[in-house]
């Protein structure tokens, strides 16, 4: 047969076999990788089969041909009638070893394209946020919806995980293997932990596109609450936030003071909560300690404790990956209009849905849908008549609230992951600005919320309409206790306001409705 004879060693089962998958392959990665580029789809297990599973099966099914040659080569030399030198003949004259010696340059060519397509490619597609974000799902699913919800958003996973730099790329995919094989043996922890080991720096990463130089002086930011009563009260405080400017000046002050100087620290917890020990180095070489004046450390658990210098991501920690508690984001959805403030205690009602535990996602939506209805239908049948539609829209507001902020499958919820930007929440700036962190000579650590903001103005129900406020008023009168205990100790215990009677309003309608 001419097929046979021109084929040779090559026309066994093993070969064949592995010109299909080649050719299978090949056909493949083509018809893949047009689709993508034709139709822009980027899938996070459209992009595993195109740049790594087929072009597995390509090298699979390559290796296999000669492996199978070779077999059949070895056969026939076993055999005492067969003479067969020990290497294969080159002879260009013979017109069947020529075709194969033309077929082999040709295929080779295509292979060397389609591997150096593929492997582009493979790269660009480790590389995306489709990679980074949806093909571990769900593991990477409450990050990575964090992530596309965010400032960042158009912000690759890479630039600042990885950042530029081969060696960089290469701690990278080394974790990256890890990584893998917790997925796939399911050995993760079901809550991924933060801060992650061994970051780079944000001053590798963050500067390249936030530069210091150029940072703002000052802030001027307002800030919505609305109570959670009847009426969903409104109330602002517009504020001045010093910020700091160009944090290489050596006369810097304000908040990013901390990243013009040399300031490091040591933390009792993984998440940097507790953070006894700080020590910041002067324009003059001079390093002044200080120590927590309650639970100080001793000399040598400061010797041996994992000092770490202080970069951006110590207080924005978040700055990408961003849950916002059912307060604050019902506060940004009256202030967007996108709920009707005037449906009674659709605040309290709405936190209070979102804060209960749900074993599943479907099992928080279906509370939803079902028991915001219900309570007006109870409740206010006259606002459930009239405003059906707020109503429903509110609904799959709230909806899109539990969708970006709790994750029942890897136990996570807005709480999980403190924000240490300002201290609403979290203990956040209080971590250190506490008063009790004293250097041997006596200076303290000041705990005096005008270092990094002054009050420009102040509304809500107890100030006076026209009264001009320079200094922060609770919308409680709480003594002494606005400044003994941290904002968080009860914002965070339960992620609701307090209304101006100083207490959460009843659920119950009054009696005019």
């Amino acid at each position: 047969m001419a097929i046979r004879k021109t084929a040779g060693y090559a026309w066994n089962f093993i070969s064949l076999i592995g010109f299909i998958l080649a050719l299978t392959a090949t056909g493949l990665i083509i018809a893949f990788t047009a689709f993508e580029m034709i139709t822009g789809i980027e899938h996070a297990y459209l992009g595993l089969m195109t740049y790594f599973l087929f072009p597995g099966m390509l090298v699979f099914g390559l290796f296999l041909v000669p492996l199978g040659a070779w077999r059949v080569r070895n056969e026939r030399m076993a055999k005492p009638d067969e003479d067969i030198p020990p290497f294969p003949r080159l002879d260009l004259n013979d017109p069947n070893r020529r075709r194969l010696f033309i077929f082999f340059i040709v295929a080779s060519a295509v292979f060397v394209v389609v591997v150096a397509v593929a492997s582009i490619k493979g790269f660009e597609f480790t590389e995306s946020t489709t990679f980074c974000g949806e093909l571990c799902h769900p593991v990477m699913t409450p990050e990575h919806t964090a992530w596309s919800n965010s400032p960042h958003a158009k912000v690759k996973c890479v630039e600042c995980h990885v950042g530029p730099g081969a060696a960089w790329y290469v701690k990278a995919k080394i974790s990256g293997m890890k990584q893998l094989y917790a997925v796939l043996f399911h050995t993760y922890p079901e809550t991924i932990e933060t801060p992650i080991d061994n970051l780079r720096p944000a001053r590798e990463t963050c500067e390249h596109c936030h530069w210091p130089e150029k940072f703002y002086v000052g802030r001027q930011k307002i800030f919505y609450h609305y109570a959670s009563n009847e009426e969903n009260t409104p109330r602002k405080v517009d504020m001045l936030i010093h910020i700091g400017g160009n944090p290489k000046n050596p006369n810097i002050n304000g908040i990013h003071w901390h990243i013009g100087k040399e300031v490091t620290f040591i933390a009792r917890d993984q998440k940097r909560l507790d953070i006894p020990y700080i020590a910041v180095k002067g324009l003059d070489g001079k390093l002044t300690e200080y120590s927590n004046i309650e639970k100080p450390l001793t000399k040598d658990e400061i010797a041996k404790g994992n000092k770490r210098l202080m970069d951006c991501t110590d207080c924005h920690n978040r700055p990408t990956h961003i849950y916002h508690s059912p307060s604050e984001e019902m506060d940004l959805n009256f202030v967007s209009n996108r709920i009707d403030r005037s449906l009674p205690f659709i605040k309290k009602v709405s936190v209070e849905i979102l804060n209960r535990p749900y074993k599943t996602k479907e099992e928080g939506f279906a509370t939803i849908a079902n028991d915001i209805p219900a309570y007006y239908d109870k409740n206010y049948p006259k606002v459930a008549q009239e405003k059906g539609a707020a109503i429903k829209q509110a609904v799959e507001r709230v909806k899109d609230i539990y969708e970006r902020n709790f994750f029942p499958a890897m136990k996570v919820k807005w709480s999980t992951y403190p924000n240490y930007v300002g201290h609403f929440y979290t203990p956040g700036c209080f971590r250190c600005h506490d008063d009790k962190h004293k250097s041997a000579d006596g200076r303290i650590i000041s705990k005096n919320c005008k270092v990094c903001h002054d009050v420009l103005d102040q509304s809500q129900e107890n100030i006076p309409l026209g009264k001009r406020i320079t200094d922060f008023v609770h919308p409680v009168d709480i003594g002494d206790e606005l400044y003994k205990t941290n904002c968080s100790e009860c914002h965070m215990a339960g992620g609701h306001d307090v209304t101006a009677e100083g207490k959460q309003g009843s659920l119950e309608p009054k009696k005019k409705h």
